[in-house]
């Protein structure tokens, strides 16, 4: 939470203009006031809560699947919201009323119709939906969605730059109503997470013993993977997509604080919110007045972190 804090004060501080710590209660210098609750600190809060349901949603779905390379995207429900959003540019589609959300809009349809087809495709395959078949399955539906985004990517003309950056990620001017609109998706999916934090604990020993200690695993799939899907088609619907951070906090925090989910789902929360809040940071001030897209950031900072951690286990 120390870290969090620091992050979140860093993050609204450090820019083009430097933010004195007093402008938060302090609005004499109207300019600084504007810049800090106008364009900072929404900024930041979003990159906050994007990469907080990213590491969460990891580090549930690392536990279900118990597969440590599992991340939000293995599912491909990412890849669903993407269609949805290059669709959006692509075509110039614009919802009357709600125009300027139309693209987050489509994308988290987008990702909710893939969540909904994957469980229902893995149903049919395997009544039981066993691990191997929904991962599967889930690489199956992000080959052919991402096809999709290469076929628009390559019919596209003056749109390309556009598609392009929101595929590489941002954070970059959207403001209090995009934070206002991931928050109740955020609270949903970690809460639903939250509660089947000890079912996730049993399910890591496998089904058989999970339903040996009462647990009713069927139920507590459907759960956890409804409220991962949540989580990560909302952050990927308002930022793009930006990776490696739902793999790399929750290897970081079971590293440090151990498998318990009671402990580490809230811990890569926190984590995940303090990671992406500095790189953004990183990626606005690094070669300023330009910005960097995020994602480039989190792959830089977390190929080379995995390939750590990754080593040092196969070591051991």
């Amino acid at each position: 939470m120390v870290a969090l804090f620091v992050s979140i004060w860093l993050g609204v501080s450090i820019g083009s203009v430097d933010v004195p710590f007093s402008t938060f209660w302090d609005d004499t210098n109207e300019s600084l006031y504007n810049i800090l609750w106008t364009i900072r600190m929404p900024r930041v809060l979003l990159a906050g809560l994007v990469g907080a349901s990213l590491a969460i949603a990891g580090a549930a779905f690392q536990g279900l699947l118990k597969n440590p390379l599992a991340d939000p995207y293995t599912l491909g429900v990412s890849s669903g919201a993407s269609v949805g959003a290059v669709a959006t540019i692509f075509f110039s589609i614009s919802i009357p009323f709600i125009s300027n959300f139309t693209l987050p809009i489509i994308g988290m349809v987008g990702a909710l119709l893939t969540m909904v087809i994957v469980l229902t495709f893995s149903r049919l395959i395997d009544r039981s939906m066993k691990m191997e078949t929904l991962i599967l399955t889930g690489v199956i539906f992000s080959s052919f969605l991402g096809s999709c985004i290469s076929l628009m990517i390559a019919l596209t003309g003056d749109q390309l730059r556009e598609i392009m950056s929101w595929l590489l990620g941002s954070v970059s001017m959207r403001g209090w109503p995009f934070v206002k609109m991931i928050v109740p998706f955020v609270a949903i999916g970690s809460i639903l997470l939250w509660l089947y934090r000890r079912e996730l604990n049993a399910m890591m020993y496998g089904d058989e013993r999970a339903m040996a200690l009462g647990v009713n695993v069927k139920r507590s799939k459907y759960a956890i993977l409804i409220g991962g899907s949540m989580l990560t088609g909302a952050a990927v619907a308002v930022s793009g997509t930006i990776g490696f951070v739902g793999l790399v906090v929750p290897h970081m925090t079971r590293m440090m604080w151990g498998t318990d989910h009671r402990h580490l789902l809230p811990l890569s929360f926190l984590n995940g919110a303090s990671l992406l809040i500095i790189c953004d940071l990183v990626s606005r001030t690094i070669i300023a007045p330009a910005e960097i897209p995020i994602g480039v950031i989190t792959a830089f900072i977390g190929a080379p972190v995995f390939s750590y951690i990754f080593y040092k286990q196969r070591r051991k």
